[in-house]
């Protein structure tokens, strides 16, 4: 016997210290979205529940464990009822128990609902006898179904997002091609060095008119000659002339400044 109510000291005493862990993490909880929501973050409100739900946890292993007695089987019995206030009680219910008279037992020591719980109860009793089966399994078919929608639109509403997030992160654009047109515009890699035929012919910049034979000359056409194959042609950038008068040839303006560019300016 005193094996016993040794256990049940134990048990009672983990408990207690279960449920004030629990409460006071309450109490922090209630605390925080009463006086500080506006400062309070989503984590923060996870880390509460998490909380919350890892000591209820521990609750019901001490509960379910092989050793806890069964505390369905323990009758408690009030031995002394006083209107007077007692302090004890004060303390150990923290101060919302002031007295323990026959007001307050039958509310703190009863085993069955409240008497407004227990009035809804048989009221919802009531009103599921007077329905038929037939009615009752429309009904719950009608829940069902409705259920599926439901749960059909939120995985609809992931899938949506999931595929959303996933087009954000895809890469529009090839690294590896980005990175060689940087290096081809500012270092030039990756260039070729060859130039046009016909771009390797100079000009010396010192003659005079050679700006004008240079733009008279880029619409110049290289003819063949006919008539006098042996006579050597003036050349300018790779295009032959020919001499004026004859047909298809340039006209002797050309000709008179190609023969002055090809004059020293101080020969005499």
């Amino acid at each position: 016997m005193q094996r016993e109510e040794k256990q049940l000291e134990l048990t009672l005493e983990a408990l207690i210290s279960q449920v004030a862990d629990l409460k006071n993490s309450l109490v922090s909880f209630i605390y925080k979205l009463e006086n500080e929501y506006d400062r309070l973050t989503w984590p923060s409100v996870l880390d509460s529940f998490a909380l919350l739900s890892g000591q209820l946890n521990t609750l019901n292993k001490v509960l379910k464990h092989e050793k806890t007695p069964l505390l369905r089987n323990q009758v408690i019995i009030p031995l002394v009822l006083s209107p007077d206030r007692d302090e004890e009680i004060m303390r150990q219910t923290e101060g919302r128990v002031p007295v323990f008279s026959h007001e307050v037992v039958p509310d703190h020591l009863r085993t069955k609902p409240d008497p407004e719980v227990e009035e809804q109860e048989k009221q919802l009793i009531t009103d599921a006898a007077r329905i038929s089966p037939d009615a009752a399994q429309k009904q719950i078919q009608s829940l069902n179904k409705m259920c599926s929608n439901l749960l059909e639109k939120i995985s609809k509403e992931e899938r949506e997002s999931e595929s959303g997030g996933l087009r954000q992160n895809k890469q529009t654009f090839n690294p590896a091609d980005t990175n060689a047109l940087v290096a081809a515009v500012a270092f030039g890699k990756g260039l070729s060095n060859r130039r046009p035929p016909g771009s390797g012919a100079s000009v010396q910049s010192g003659q005079p008119g050679a700006g004008a034979i240079i733009a008279g000359a880029s619409g110049i056409q290289q003819v063949p000659m006919t008539g006098a194959p042996a006579q050597q042609q003036p050349m300018l950038a790779g295009v032959q002339m020919t001499p004026a008068g004859q047909p298809g040839k340039m006209p002797s303006g050309i000709k008179t400044n190609i023969k002055s560019a090809s004059m020293h300016p101080y020969q005499r």
